[in-house]
């Protein structure tokens, strides 16, 4: 690393070429600290990906050839496997492929004639995480949301206002989900009337589906926006971010959302699971709905049309 210049903070490994140039920096002036053990795997791990990128990328500036890339690849992994046979396993096949689709064969496939190239996914990765600012050139959020509902396994959604505009954007694809036996939970808010009761009813109306609603407004305000997409081969993902359930959040609207993926943020993924299952099972700050529990429908009822009588 070429040491910057500048006052600031830094969370940087140092590196044989770095402690030479912090040497001749008086001792008041420079501050570093023991890597934590426990922390140790993620942090060297991150710094040793960054060198073994940039060398990648001068093999591929230089040569061009990927085989050469994975020729370096897999002498780091037998440095790493140090004999180990489960390591030495991992090392690239020399095709230089990635799986990026699987069907079991089953009755289902057979009768359906399904291939696994024809398997909708996603526009954006589903293992390397990225951020979506509503530009033109990116996938709008409605597209993407449906293509993840498409190919996921289990859905999660925390989402403070839910309007019918942004539910029949989806609607004909979760209904198809959950139609397939696949389950859908929904958490949402009264909060500020802006949750639309027809979106609710007809979500309620879609077999395999739970929805909880909070009426505490005063308490927990919820705000949040989540969608989590559960699947069995391990590439789940989740959108974090500013779009609720609504048309101009879905298609136009100026909103920006992270999309975390369980493969390349592991621990950031685990954190959402773990906050999701905490408002989903906290009887104080949210009760159930069903499209059986004629209760909960008047209470929302009640509540929406006070909040549009007092905005009116």
């Amino acid at each position: 690393m070429r040491l910057h210049k500048t006052d600031g903070i830094y969370e940087e490994v140092v590196s044989d070429s770095l402690n030479k140039q912090l040497a001749s920096i008086d001792e008041n002036l420079k501050y570093t600290e023991k890597i934590d053990p426990e922390e140790a795997p993620a942090i060297l791990a991150e710094y040793t990906s960054k060198i073994i990128k940039q060398r990648l990328q001068m093999l591929q500036e230089t040569k061009g050839e990927l085989s050469e890339q994975i020729k370096l690849v897999n002498k780091l992994i037998e440095v790493v496997a140090d004999d180990a046979a489960d390591i030495m396993d991992e090392k690239v096949a020399d095709q230089g492929e990635q799986l990026k689709a699987l069907l079991l064969d089953n009755p289902i496939t057979k009768v359906t004639k399904r291939k696994a190239s024809d398997l909708i996914r996603p526009a954006t990765s589903v293992a390397d995480t990225s951020l979506f600012t509503g530009a033109g050139r990116e996938p709008n959020m409605s597209s993407e949301i449906n293509k993840e509902i498409a190919s996921c396994d289990r859905i999660d959604m925390m989402v403070s206002f839910i309007r019918w505009s942004g539910v029949v954007l989806i609607l004909d694809e979760l209904r198809r989900f959950v139609e397939s036996g696949k389950k859908l939970r929904v958490i949402t808010t009264s909060y500020m009337g802006a949750t639309e009761l027809r979106a609710i009813e007809e979500l309620s109306k879609l077999p395999n589906t739970e929805i909880k609603v909070s009426f505490d407004g005063d308490r927990t305000r919820l705000h949040a926006k989540v969608y989590i997409f559960h699947r069995e081969s391990g590439y789940s993902t989740a959108y974090v971010g500013s779009s609720n359930l609504t048309a101009p959040a879905m298609t136009s609207g100026c909103e920006w959302n992270v999309k975390v993926t369980k493969s390349d943020l592991p621990e950031v993924f685990s954190k959402i699971e773990a906050s999701y299952s905490g408002y989903w099972n906290s009887k104080e700050e949210t009760n159930s709905l069903y499209s059986s529990s004629k209760a909960s429908f008047s209470l929302l009822s009640t509540i929406l049309a006070l909040f549009a009588s007092v905005n009116s």
